[in-house]
């Protein structure tokens, strides 16, 4: 990390857990857990869930996001949410392009660019999640992936709306598997997404982005992921879903 240039961020993704009930009940546990952290603390949560988080989260250091949005402002897509919606609803941050999307849902580069750009023009910040598959890092595809996923993802966002995007370098080999990047290996990931960032906006412009790990951190590995310079942070599944747990990482990146 290097907090003199950019925002660390610690970035909880809920998935597709917790009732109303049970998020306001784990947002309770987490407040006093993570009230001095040095770093900004973000819990993306399912669409049901988020009016119970803003309430819950009311007065502490706590910042609601959610896990989706749609690229047009309102229309017939049944099941979607617009980023009007979202904001009304009191949410800062939203996740774009996640793998799971991306795997199941049918996401594609293009979209993800679209509901980047929807994010942002409607004031929200975006975590833009870019990585590549296991078959695709033994190609020796790794550099060249994470940069065109990067550039197509940034697609028509200007120097000024960066200051609204975060990019999630997640690889689909390490989420959900347990398997996790070294942090050498997460750190390189890293460096070609601000590379990329770099080639398109200027290595200085590279530099004020906050860029996060998004495979299988935890309480165990947060410590040395973090110390790397390109880490700035994470975006965290499972272990956002317990608050000790989840506090151990915030504070590795409030050092």
């Amino acid at each position: 990390m290097n907090k003199a240039k950019r925002a660390a961020i610690i970035a909880g993704n809920w998935k597709m857990n917790k009732t109303p009930s049970e998020t306001t009940a784990l947002i309770n546990e987490m407040k006093p857990l993570v009230a001095d952290a040095d770093c900004k603390v973000v819990l993306c949560v399912p669409f049901v869930d988020i009016a119970a988080a803003v309430d819950a989260a009311k007065g502490s250091n706590i910042e609601i996001g959610a896990e989706n949005v749609h690229f047009k402002e309102s229309g017939a897509y049944t099941g979607e949410i617009s980023a009007k919606m979202l904001v009304e609803s009191g949410v800062k941050y939203v996740v774009v392009g996640h793998s799971e999307r991306r795997q199941y849902f049918g996401e594609t580069d293009q979209t993800v660019n679209l509901r980047t750009l929807a994010a942002v023009n409607a004031g929200l910040t975006a975590i833009v999640c870019v990585g590549e598959t296991l078959e695709q890092r033994e190609l020796g595809y790794t550099e060249t992936l994470l940069k065109y996923q990067t550039k197509m993802a940034l697609t028509n966002i200007t120097k000024e709306q960066l200051k609204n995007i975060v990019i999630a370098y997640e690889p689909v080999w390490a989420i959900g598997t347990g398997v996790t990047a070294t942090a050498e290996q997460a750190d390189e990931g890293n460096g070609y997404v601000r590379a990329a960032i770099a080639e398109a906006y200027g290595e200085d412009v590279a530099e004020t982005v906050t860029i996060q790990y998004g495979g299988s951190m935890n309480a165990k590995n947060c410590d040395e992921l973090v110390a790397k310079v390109n880490v700035d942070g994470g975006l965290i599944g499972g272990a956002s879903l317990k608050a000790e747990d989840f506090s151990v990482i915030v504070k590795a990146a409030s050092k």
